[in-house]
């Protein structure tokens, strides 16, 4: 059966008190909107028409990478009204559409599957996802039928002395029949005090119809919406705890769960131990056997077997298997690290390639390079990549040995297998198998301080 869904993502949310339109506040490092989104092509609805308002372009611009369609409410009118504004999606189709929201990311691929699956196989018109709590003050009520359908949503404030004893609660997300929810739509009223058409409307005409309406019950935690900064934080414990506890359960050693931030995105190889502080964001891929010690950052990079990390940041960049790294590197953009190489501490790598083997220890600056394999870099080298206008490259060959204090001028080529004396500046190519010697001749003045007057 045809199926499509409907992520209402037209709010700005005012108790954000953001610039920010609230779908796009972000947890575990991916926008709420594309969380839900993502949840929804996971559970095999690729049909997706997402419903944007207030900071659309923006909403449009995170959202481009995601296949989906839009429908726009030009005002925030309600539930039912910002359906109403994805007529011309649902337009001729026939099936099931799924209605979610986009500021509710802790609904599961199961769970959705779930709800799915319990809609069509009870050829409901209508299904509502339910929860059941301890205190419902402040809900609206699920009152069933004696078949356990759904017979009607009672608001708290409308409930009777009997339906306030209910703890089953609308949780704000349906399944309709296309056709069933069109032919609805255009029976919806704004006849009530805050003007606006409510979706849970189209559940209780359907209901008065004799249409068949169903409920699925799902755990709470999972329908949590974000409407506040303190809302989002509760929401983001909820979802690292969710993440963390899958990658303990697939092999991953996590010393301290609770101060490891890591992203839904990212993927961890087993047997990999992970030190407390450290934040693995975006399309990070750590590989098998890695040791990330305390307080990395690591964004967009992969890691390969076997590497130890010790209190670096590594962005947009890939680092080869056995390698070490830190402490206090950093990798940034572009950059890619052979196996079995060391980048040290307070070292400095951008948009270079360093081949395997190569050691480049402590205090140096590596820009715009290509270097070799068995290179050796002594403490405090530089790269000096750019002229003031423009960025140059240096390309050092294999089995080179850098001096101390080294600064070499790009562009300028070291070939394999050459020694550079410390303190040398290099501007010249060096031919294979060369010393290199770029600095003043030492020359010592002898009482040059008592002649001076500056004898102590």
């Amino acid at each position: 059966m045809y199926k499509c869904a409907l992520i209402l993502a037209a709010g700005k949310g005012k108790r954000m008190k953001s610039d920010l339109p609230k779908v796009l506040h972000k947890v575990c490092g991916k926008e709420m909107v594309n969380i839900v989104i993502d949840t929804m092509k996971k559970s095999a609805i690729n049909d997706v028409n997402v419903i944007i308002g207030k900071g659309a372009e923006l909403v449009k611009d995170a959202t481009a990478n995601m296949e989906v369609s839009y429908s726009f409410q030009e005002e925030q009118l309600g539930t039912g009204d910002a359906v109403k504004s994805a007529k011309e999606f649902l337009k001729g189709k026939k099936g099931t559409v799924a209605v979610f929201t986009g500021d509710a990311p802790l609904i599961t691929e199961a769970s959705v599957k779930s709800i799915l699956e319990f809609h069509e196989n009870g050829a409901y018109e209508a299904t509502i996802t339910t929860s059941i709590i301890d205190d419902p003050t402040g809900y609206g009520r699920i009152i069933r039928n004696s078949d356990n359908s759904v017979k009607k949503i009672v608001e708290h404030k409308d409930c009777s002395e009997d339906e306030l004893k209910v703890k089953e609660i609308n949780a704000g997300m349906y399944c309709f029949n296309i056709e069933s929810l069109m032919e609805t739509l255009e029976k919806l009223k704004n006849d009530n005090a805050q003007g606006e058409y409510y979706l849970t409307d189209v559940v209780e005409i359907l209901e008065s119809e004799g249409k068949k309406v169903g409920a699925i019950c799902v755990p709470f935690e999972q329908t949590l919406g974000v409407n506040s900064r303190v809302q989002l934080s509760e929401v983001g414990q909820i979802m690292k705890k969710r993440i963390n506890e899958f990658h303990m359960e697939n092999g991953v050693t996590i010393i301290d769960p609770n101060n490891t931030y890591i992203g839904l995105d990212v993927q961890i190889g087993s047997d990999t131990i992970i030190y407390p502080g450290n934040v693995l964001e975006g399309n990070t891929v750590i590989k098998e056997n890695c040791t990330l010690y305390p307080n990395s950052r690591i964004d967009n990079s992969t890691v390969e077997k076997g590497v130890v990390i010790q209190s670096s940041v590594i962005l947009d960049s890939h680092v080869g298997e056995n390698t070490t790294v830190g402490p206090y590197a950093y990798i940034r953009p572009e950059s890619k690290i052979g196996s079995n190489a060391r980048i040290g501490d307070f070292v400095e790598i951008k948009k270079s390639t360093i081949g395997d083997n190569t050691k480049v220890s402590h205090l140096t600056y590596i820009g715009d390079a290509e270097v070799g394999s068995g290179c050796n870099f002594g403490c405090g080298t530089v790269v000096v990549n750019y002229d003031g206008k423009v960025k140059h490259k240096t390309i050092i060959g294999n089995n080179s040995f850098i001096g101390c204090n080294t600064n070499l001028v790009s562009p300028v080529t070291v070939e394999d297998n050459t020694y550079i004396a410390a303190g040398s500046t290099i501007t010249d190519k060096v031919p294979e198998g060369s010393l290199a010697i770029a600095r003043a001749r030492q020359v010592v003045k002898e009482g040059w301080n008592k002649k001076k007057g500056l004898s102590k």
